[in-house]
């Protein structure tokens, strides 16, 4: 004889909502109104609850309601459901950054990473000190490893385009050409005639010598010698620092704030020098697997992000006590 399993019984949880509210006021009319339904459907519901019960739960007693005997012994045991559907069913709680032992790992470019650094450090000490970051180099295709979970962040000039990917734009910057003090491009107005005719150091992982610059020179007839193509901006930097090489930097639009991404090359004490072309902006952002979006330690970390890359002293501001605590 073959055995036909029986399904699974259909819970509705509504139930347990209104045999919770019933318990606790006693009366159709106070649950209806707790639920914000009919005394009619209360009373309709109470109904099913005896049937599927076989109990009466209340019964009347004089110009009142009262529980019977499995009635109280359900009330707690109802309360507690609904705490529980409460729990499982309403948004998730906040999170408490000082109570995170985490460590997250962020895609990035040198530059970036390096300017993120001491401003997430700085947050971190202060909000978040069970918290470590793990950043990486722009080696992995980010939409698979966001999806996958080998990145919780990238943060730079966001070029893929995955559906499901999240993307949110933080600052927009503009290129700036950066050279030793003394180089000759700064005796004198910048023109596109004497920028094409400097040395350039271009930086591209992928090894590529050019970029928007040459396509604004070419609109000139004008042509840039690339002299190295390295794939670190840290790199060029520093070697412009040390050459009459040309490299580009990104700096914050004039009237706004200054960015963390020209920390560096002022510290290495480049020039900045305003290109006389029109190029297109640089738009930094961030992108994230929407997994994450309404996890709490995630929202901190973006909003971390956040804050580090739009307020100009988060990259200035840490200290030795910050970045690693008292000796």
């Amino acid at each position: 004889m073959m055995l036909v399993n029986s399904p699974d019984p259909v819970i509705d949880a509504n139930l347990a909502i209104a045999l919770d509210a019933l318990l606790a006021e006693q009366s159709v009319t106070r649950a209806a109104a707790r639920l914000h339904t009919s005394p009619a459907a209360m009373s309709r519901t109470l109904a099913r609850l005896r049937r599927i019960l076989q109990d009466p739960l209340l019964v009347r007693a004089g110009q009142t309601m009262v529980p019977t005997p499995r009635a109280q012994a359900l009330r707690e045991e109802a309360a507690t459901v609904v705490r529980g559907l409460g729990a499982l069913l309403g948004p998730g709680a906040s999170v408490d950054p000082a109570g995170l032992r985490s460590t997250f790992t962020l895609q990035a470019a040198d530059l970036v990473g390096a300017a993120l650094a001491p401003g997430l450090l700085r947050l971190a000490r202060r909000e978040a000190p069970g918290v470590s970051f793990r950043v990486r180099a722009e080696e992995l295709e980010a939409g698979p490893a966001l999806r996958d979970g080998r990145i919780d962040l990238e943060i730079g000039s966001i070029d893929h385009v995955d559906p499901e990917t999240r993307i949110e734009e933080l600052v927009s910057l503009r290129m700036v050409a950066a050279v030793r003090p003394g180089h000759p491009l700064t005796e004198g107005p910048l023109t596109p005639a004497r920028l094409a005719a400097a040395q350039h150091i271009v930086v591209s992982r992928r090894g590529r010598f050019t970029g928007p610059l040459d396509t604004a020179l070419a609109e000139l007839h004008l042509d840039r010698r690339v002299s190295v193509v390295l794939p670190s901006h840290l790199a060029a930097m520093t070697l412009a620092a040390r050459s009459d090489l040309v490299c580009l930097v990104p700096a914050a639009h004039p009237g706004a704030a200054p960015s963390p991404l020209t920390h560096d090359a002022n510290a290495l004490g480049l020039h900045l020098l305003d290109i006389p072309l029109a190029l297109p902006p640089l738009t930094i952002g961030m992108a994230w697997h929407p997994r994450h979006t309404a996890d709490g330690a995630h929202r901190w970390l973006r909003d971390t992000v956040r804050r580090t890359l739009r307020t100009p002293t988060a990259a200035s501001e840490i200290t030795a006590a910050d970045a690693f605590g008292p000796e």
